[in-house]
């Protein structure tokens, strides 16, 4: 297979952007597959959650969630799958559309990964809107502190439906807005083009596209992981006073809770980020091989 068959996705995206159906339902049905490895790896992100929120080692974080029991291993588990599911379709969906819409208002010789990066980021800022909540939910849960306020995941619901927005459901907004545009924008910038390259090195289609998605997710994973060890840790917590400080002095007590060591702030990031490799490969390999099979 040559390389032009590898652009082929691309260009049945131009040809059917007008209504981009097919990337909204491509992008779901990729990432409701990858949604096994969330199912099977939960336990690990769970531990990963509490390195996060209390800086522990893994074996702490492992005898915390032992000292819990197995039926409370999974609590938390149905924010992140129904999420999953819908990311997906959100995140190629609108960024194929805003790419459409876009590129009749920008200058023609601008770059093709150029304009996919910036409709990554205006995708980002879509899903952060759309998905805080569910993440806010999916940390309330995961916290075991709030096993015995908050025993169920109606309990959370309501509780939060009680705060104002900022202090409730879109607790973290800022932060969630900031990793996702920019990782949204590395993601669709860079991912044609790593796959070509890898292509053209003689791996097979799919081989490029998972390889892409892993690399992808790595580089944009490293720099933005503290990001989501400050959310974690502005989520956790419900109506209690360190869960009323802003951004900025959520992020100052962070660092001060970290004794200021970077290393101490990316405990637990090896294991997410692999996490998160995994998972991106085998949703990028999947959406690119649906748009190989449209295209051909």
């Amino acid at each position: 297979m040559g390389h032009q068959t590898m652009n082929d996705g691309d260009a049945a995206t131009d040809t059917n952007s007008a209504t981009g159906v097919h990337s909204y339902l491509y992008g779901g049905t990729s990432s409701l597959v990858s949604t096994l490895t969330t199912i099977a790896t939960f336990p690990l992100y769970k531990t990963v959650f509490r390195q996060q929120l209390h800086y522990t080692l893994v074996r702490e974080a492992v005898a915390q969630l032992y000292g819990e029991g197995l039926r409370k291993l999974y609590r938390g588990v149905a924010p992140p799958l129904l999420v999953r599911t819908l990311q997906g379709t959100l995140l190629f969906g609108v960024q194929d559309t805003l790419q459409h819409h876009s590129s009749r208002l920008v200058p023609e010789h601008l770059p093709r990964p150029m304009l996919q990066a910036a409709a990554g980021v205006g995708t980002g800022v879509v899903e952060a809107l759309v998905f805080t909540p569910f993440e806010r939910v999916q940390n309330v849960l995961q916290n075991g502190k709030n096993d015995h306020r908050l025993p169920t995941q109606k309990s959370v619901l309501v509780r939060l439906s009680s705060e104002p927005l900022a202090l409730g459901f879109y607790r973290a907004l800022l932060p969630i807005v900031a990793r996702n545009a920019l990782g949204s924008s590395i993601y669709f910038g860079l991912k044609n083009p790593v796959r070509d390259a890898l292509h053209q090195q003689g791996l097979s289609p799919t081989a490029s596209s998972f390889t892409s998605g892993m690399v992808n997710s790595l580089v944009i994973s490293l720099p933005l992981y503290p990001l989501s060890v400050l959310v974690a840790n502005m989520q956790a917590g419900v109506g209690q006073e360190d869960a009323r400080g802003g951004l900025k002095e959520s992020a100052r007590k962070l660092w001060a809770a970290r004794q200021r060591s970077v290393a101490l702030l990316y405990r637990g990031g090896s294991l997410v980020i692999l996490r998160s490799c995994v998972s991106w490969g085998i949703t990028t390999a999947i959406y690119d091989r649906l748009e190989r099979d449209l295209s051909g």
